[in-house]
């Protein structure tokens, strides 16, 4: 560019030819309206005019070769006021739409809920909601970056471009990444409104990404699993026969101990997708589920004949059998608890609100034989609106519970003696076993209150392989790398007490009772008919035997008393149950926060 008489002269920048003069000689232009297009080894330069000014000549034709610096056209000056005026057409024209980008931005849009309105329409008939709604309430607002929003169906060989992009949007899986309570974390949302949630070429293809990113970044998953398995019309794969070369699985369940990993059940979720949720730390089922590892056409597949969708593994079988953690009453719920189990299992603080403690003790009946609630006594113990109960219609014996206490996050053990008077049956066993393997890989501390006759006996019980089942609550007890606090609230008898305890009473940091714990090798009504048997045989007159009886349980009683437990250092101490709070928290706050 040069100025002479006051007119400007602009120049080629570079070497090029002139492929379009974008402006005619005579007319206005605004300072950086575009006044012609190069071009130079395939790349299309545009010319802008270096101020506002009227184009006196042209210097240069369409398709000259031009040399850099050589002039292509003189501008004369005219009024700012005037070349924005006229120039007004030439802007617009110059600001239309990049192609490309307007193309990008309908491909995106196509994805969302508004250009899917009868797949949309047709979720909320059923009373679901969308795959992008339960995302938009999962993730913290203005958070989410998606990862192959572009991708459809590997079917480019038997459907046009439109009918998939319509129809198998993101190839029927929305991932990315997001905050969740102000926490980083990755997200999986099936979208059965695409070809009923099945697992396609691509679908795997994105899963594998973000497990990757989630175990390079450390990034917690919650996954919406509903959907089918395989997808058999991917029909652009031919180097694959089988299609079981996945890393899928493997790649998922390799996540365990490495972050938390929640999913969530909603409607029909077979095969792959229930291999994945099954799989999952904590599984969150609304009450409209059918969880099975095969849906209809696998099972009539196999010859088991012909089963509807909801014959195979409804909630109510699934909350029984140790598949479910948390029964939702829909998405919304199971979305809240997701979040919420997130925050706890990542050991996020919390606000630390108490209950009043006067008074719990009187949560346990002065009769030594009669049940309770312990569930009242929880609820009573740990932070306000924190306690949330995992699996709670499985191995009833026990009661597993993620919670905060003073704001920190704790693993939740406690016996129910209104379940089998408290006696931990194999059910139990594994599901005691399984919630302190989580809290070991969570780094959370376990807080076990214990009120058990010990582990349950008979016939029956071997018959459930209690012996295997029973013992691994002694190997987990002593692998997880946490502090564990044990309180009594009364009986702690045999192995079953050693178990909740972590496998001894030496293994917590702080083992306690109340002063109505009771201790023994056994129950003790067990342990005087067994010890003091020949002697109470002996006594012919069943009045006196009864007697006799019933003094030697006095004394056994009174010999397994929490205070002489604690007088033989067996306990570190007997506490007051409104003190329990405040000790355990006084105990954890001396401890090191165990790493995940």
């Amino acid at each position: 560019m040069s100025v002479s008489d006051n007119a400007l002269s602009v120049a080629a920048p570079t070497a090029a030819v002139l492929l379009q003069r974008r402006v005619a000689a005579g007319a206005t232009v605004a300072a950086g309206e575009t006044l012609a297009v190069l071009e130079s080894m395939k790349m299309q330069i545009p010319v802008a005019a270096p101020a506002a000014g009227r184009v006196l000549e042209w210097l240069a034709e369409e398709g000259d070769t031009l040399a850099q610096d050589q002039v292509l056209l003189r501008l004369g000056p005219v009024a700012e006021e005037a070349a924005a005026s006229e120039g007004a057409g030439a802007d617009a024209e110059g600001a239309a739409a990049d192609p490309a980008l307007a193309q990008l931005q309908s491909r995106l849009e196509a994805t969302g809920d508004a250009a899917r309105a009868e797949q949309s329409e047709k979720r909320h008939a059923s009373g679901y909601r969308t795959a992008r709604e339960n995302l938009a309430d999962l993730v913290d607002p203005d958070s989410f970056v998606e990862y192959g929003q572009l991708a459809v169906a590997a079917q480019r060989g038997r459907r046009d471009a439109d009918s998939l992009r319509r129809d198998t949007a993101a190839d029927g899986v929305i991932t990315g990444r997001a905050r969740i309570l102000g926490m980083p974390a990755a997200v999986v949302v099936n979208d059965y409104s695409v070809l009923a949630g099945t697992q396609g070429y691509f679908h795997h293809h994105k899963l594998d990404r973000l497990f990757a990113l989630a175990r390079a970044e450390a990034l917690p998953v919650v996954m919406y699993a509903e959907g089918g398995g395989g997808r058999p019309g991917d029909t652009d794969v031919v180097t694959q026969v089988a299609g079981l070369d996945l890393s899928t699985f493997g790649a998922w369940a390799g996540l365990r101990g490495v972050v938390p990993r929640i999913a969530v059940a909603n409607g029909y979720c077979f095969a792959g997708n229930a291999a994945l949720f099954g799989a999952a730390d904590i599984t969150i089922a609304t009450r409209r589920s059918w969880i099975g590892m095969a849906g209809p056409a696998m099972i009539e597949g196999g010859g088991l004949g012909r089963v509807a969708p909801t014959e195979i593994g409804p909630v109510e079988t699934q909350a029984t059998n140790g598949v479910l953690d948390i029964v939702a009453e829909d998405e919304a719920e199971a979305t809240q608890r997701a979040r919420q189990a997130l925050g706890l299992l990542c050991g996020q603080p919390g606000r630390g609100e108490a209950h009043e403690q006067t008074g719990i003790g009187g949560l346990l009946p002065s009769d030594r034989r009669y049940a309770y609630e312990v569930r009242r006594i929880l609820e009573r113990l740990f932070d306000r609106a924190d306690l949330l109960e995992l699996r709670a219609g499985y191995g009833r014996a026990v009661v597993t519970a993620l919670a905060r206490l003073g704001g920190r996050p704790v693993g939740v053990l406690a016996s129910d003696c209104r379940h089998l008077g408290g006696a931990i049956d194999a059910e139990a066993a594994d599901k005691a076993a399984d919630f302190i393997a989580l809290c070991g890989r969570s780094g959370l501390p376990v807080v076990s209150l214990v009120d058990t006759p010990g582990f349950m006996v008979g016939p029956d019980s071997e018959d459930e392989g209690a012996v295997r089942r029973m013992a691994r609550l002694f190997a987990e007890g002593a692998q997880a790398p946490v502090p564990w606090v044990a309180i009594f609230l009364r009986r702690g008898y045999g192995l079953g007490a050693m178990a909740l305890a972590g496998g001894s009473f030496s293994r917590p940091a702080y083992v306690a009772a109340w002063p109505a714990g009771e201790f023994g090798g056994m129950g003790l009504e067990g342990a005087v008919k067994l010890g003091y048997r020949k002697e109470l045989e002996a006594i012919a007159d069943v009045q006196q035997r009864q007697q006799r009886f019933d003094e030697l349980l006095a004394q056994a009683y009174e010999r397994g008393r929490a205070t002489e437990m604690a007088a033989h250092l067996e306990l570190d101490a007997v506490i007051a149950p409104e003190a329990t709070r405040d000790t355990v928290l006084a105990v954890l706050s001396g401890l090191a926060p165990a790493g995940r």
